[in-house]
């Protein structure tokens, strides 16, 4: 016998994309339920790689912090484009976090479901949706002994999405072409090969035997490898990984002295490239995997999907609410889907440039393209593709910040001394005005807060409204009363007054 229950938002999947998600709308005050078909998460270090314009979202909301208590020990190292030996600089993006954070996936998803759940989310696991019925008013989803009635549903439960699926919605795009193995593991002997600190990604990778391989040093005798071999066969990605097949790898590749002492957990993944052409459908919504996957070249994925939680939170829930402007809902699929599209494009290059047996002409490609990444204005706009940190939303607007993110700069307020990303932490909307340009009498609307600073950095403008996840919706110059202009993008483009 079904129990049945509602509530104004499900959320399929409790990885780093639907958790995210859930604490973006329980900050809001949107009720909201996770349900996720997994008993417990799974301690695998897959998706480990936190890029800096994450780091960024990710601080302002405070979450950061705990996450960082949790990371892995690394080299002060940039990243990379397609393991090419060249570091990539995100120094000249302003940021304060300008390298990759190693944080395995599993101690994510614990310190956003955590503070999910603390801030009203409800989490249910070994629930597995089994049906999905979307109407213009909602959705009704089955899963395990529930029926559930919501406004809606988001569909986070990854590349082979069992919502996506249910609707029968098509994932256009390209099918693998190899497959490889993630394991964390653990050694109980090692060659000279074996490296020692994690570092750059072009000192982790090495090919011998026919094998490609890419170890990371976890800490103590714990290392994550990804691999694959020249003439692997495509096996099911439910075949299991034995510990033969990954100490072979370990032999062929890092020599006779390197054991393999323990498997902690392994599993089988390709290389397809698909992305679905709308990201809502009706009363239900795609973010993550289950909109967009492919190759893991660069560590994109994970990113990828909380930057969609992100965006997709704050108007979710102005929407739930009855806060949200005419079509603000449709926009997470005008600005996040051709950000996916473009990681996708990126990846493709990436997969060509990183082939472990390149040919005579690609061997010639990776010189030509290293070269370029050692050139300052080239290394400056891959860094900021790879990071996030070049993204721009195709706001309307005449201001040159309109779209833009804002670094995270110091203020001084009335209240002292602080930093532009703690001025989130509660999920709204912020105007700043650092020249007294705002009018004292203007009325805002509910969850955006006006916020009178100088501060020591340029930020380009004399007055900026920021939305929730960060970017620039309206910036203004000098003195000149620019209430009416304000209003208008506040109630076209974040909240309606009540």
């Amino acid at each position: 016998m079904l129990t049945e229950s509602t509530t104004e938002v499900v959320i399929a999947g409790a990885g780093p994309t639907g958790l995210t998600l859930a604490y973006e709308l329980a900050l809001a005050g949107v009720e909201t339920l996770v349900l996720e078909k997994l008993p417990q998460r799974i301690e695998q270090v897959k998706g480990g790689g936190i890029q800096p314009r994450t780091a960024e979202l990710l601080e302002l909301r405070g979450l950061l912090e705990p996450l960082l208590r949790r990371a892995v020990s690394r080299d002060a190292v940039g990243g990379h484009f397609a393991a090419l030996p060249v570091p990539l600089d995100c120094s000249p993006w302003g940021t304060r976090h300008p390298f990759p954070l190693a944080i395995p996936q599993w101690e994510i998803e614990a310190v956003l479901e955590e503070r999910a759940v603390a801030a009203g989310a409800r989490v249910l696991r070994e629930t597995t949706v089994s049906g999905v019925e979307p109407d213009r008013d909602g959705v009704v989803v089955t899963a395990g002994g529930l029926r559930v009635r919501a406004g809606y549903l988001v569909a986070c439960d990854g590349g082979h999405s069992t919502v996506r699926k249910l609707l029968g919605l098509p994932f256009p795009g390209r099918p693998g072409t190899h497959q490889a193995v993630l394991a964390d593991i653990r050694l109980s002997a090692v060659s000279p090969l074996v490296p020692r600190q994690m570092g750059h990604m072009s000192t982790l990778t090495r090919h011998a035997g026919g094998y490609w391989s890419m170890l990371v040093p976890l800490g103590g005798d714990r290392y994550r490898i990804t691999f694959g071999h020249a003439d692997q066969t495509d096996l099911d990605r439910d075949t299991p990984v034995t510990h033969e097949e990954i100490a072979t790898a370990l032999r062929a590749v890092y020599g006779e002295e390197t054991t393999l002492g323990a498997v902690d957990n392994s599993s089988r993944f390709g290389d397809a490239t698909r992305q679905l052409e709308h990201y809502r459908a009706g009363r239900v919504l795609f973010g993550g995997d289950a909109a967009h996957i492919h190759p893991p070249l660069g560590g994109q994925g994970l990113n990828l999907g909380i930057q969609d939680a992100f965006n997709l939170g704050w108007k979710l829930a102005a929407t739930v609410q009855g806060r949200a402007p005419s079509g603000l809902l449709d926009t997470y699929h005008t600005e996040r889907h051709p950000v996916a599209a473009q990681v996708l494009h990126h990846t493709s290059a990436q997969r060509v440039l990183a082939d472990p047996n390149p040919s005579e002409d690609v061997a010639a490609l990776r010189e030509i393209v290293i070269d370029l990444l050692r050139l300052p204005d080239a290394n400056r706009h891959i860094a900021g593709l790879m990071s996030g940190l070049s993204l721009r939303y195709p706001l309307s607007g005449d201001h040159p910040l309109t779209g833009q993110r804002v670094p995270d700069a110091d203020l001084v307020t009335e209240a002292g001394a602080t930093r532009l990303s703690a001025l989130f932490g509660s999920g709204h909307a912020v105007l700043l005005d650092l020249a007294g340009t705002v009018p004292v009498d203007l009325r805002l609307p509910p969850r955006v807060d006006l916020v009178r600073a100088t501060s020591p950095a340029d930020l380009g403008a004399a007055a900026l409204l920021i939305r929730p996840d960060g970017y620039v919706s309206w910036a203004a110059d000098g003195s000149t009363d620019h209430g009416d202009t304000l209003l208008a993008t506040i109630a076209g483009d974040l909240a309606t007054m009540p």
